[in-house]
């Protein structure tokens, strides 16, 4: 396996793909030639995805998937199978976000983020996983967060479950030596997507609070998607093992390196106001 992953001809499937790093992440695949099945609940973005993605002469599927129904997710490998011959990537990037403090979080909140973010990331690797070993050489990239590497106040429900999918990836990374199957982790910064704009807050936030926490939090998007999915299909072509993506992640990884346990106390110190 010398050399980059050449990923003409090969095919791949990408969760959250209607809008945002999903979009970005197809977009870039296909121009180097990999045909695509688009999974998303949004159908309409679906087809947005589909049309930048045309004029390459691939085979390219859209799929209305929701990632929190384990029967759905079970049944997709069948699906895709019947419109592709085999699979070689799989991007688990379909998430969702959750504002506010622990006090202010119900246990719904925690089960309605953790069964996308999580769970659904799970459900869809257990689905694929036998998918991906009959590639020559296939690779599974699952979408963490720098709030996978930190953990700010606001965020107990997001950054459990960031950490929690790049403690499953690195575990089976393990468990993947020796078979054709690579991982790939990526921890994605402030990336300009609608994330922040659709998350979900609190029941126990008003919705002052909740607004100045959503203008707060769109404030640090700034990494243009398109540059977000060429350096993560880049990592994914260079068989990285993780992919960090921006400045601001770059910077993070580094002082969460340095610093465990006061990081982010840093990061906070280092912040523009």
């Amino acid at each position: 396996m010398a050399g980059q992953m050449r990923l003409a001809n090969r095919r791949a499937v990408v969760t959250g793909a209607a809008s945002g790093i999903g979009r970005a992440i197809a977009v870039s695949l296909a121009r180097r030639r990999c045909h695509l099945a688009l999974a998303d609940v949004n159908e309409a973005g679906l087809a947005k995805t589909a049309e930048m993605t045309a004029g390459y002469g691939l085979r390219v599927t859209c799929h209305r998937l929701d990632v929190s129904d384990a029967a759905a997710v079970a049944a997709f490998p069948d699906v895709v199978r019947a419109e592709h011959p085999r699979l070689d990537v799989l991007v688990n990037n379909a998430g969702v976000a959750l504002g506010g403090q622990f006090e202010h979080l119900s246990d719904d909140d925690f089960e309605w983020l953790f069964g996308i973010n999580f769970r659904g990331m799970v459900r869809m690797t257990r689905a694929f996983l036998p998918l991906l070993k009959t590639s020559d050489e296939a690779r599974l990239v699952n979408l963490s967060s720098v709030f996978g590497l930190v953990a700010p106040p606001g965020q107990t429900a997001y950054a459990a479950s960031k950490f929690a999918v790049r403690g499953f990836s690195e575990s089976l990374r393990q468990e993947l030596k020796g078979t054709r199957v690579g991982v790939t982790v990526v921890y994605p910064g402030g990336v300009a997507t609608s994330i922040a704009a659709k998350a979900r807050m609190g029941a126990g936030i008003s919705p002052e609070e909740a607004a100045q926490g959503r203008a707060a939090f769109e404030k640090a998007l700034r990494l243009p998607p398109a540059v977000a999915g060429e350096t993560i299909v880049k990592g994914i072509e260079r068989r990285q093992a993780s992919v960090l993506v921006g400045s601001d992640a770059h910077l993070i990884s580094l002082v969460e390196r340095l610093a465990t346990v006061s990081s982010w106390s840093i990061i906070e110190r280092l912040r523009p106001k």
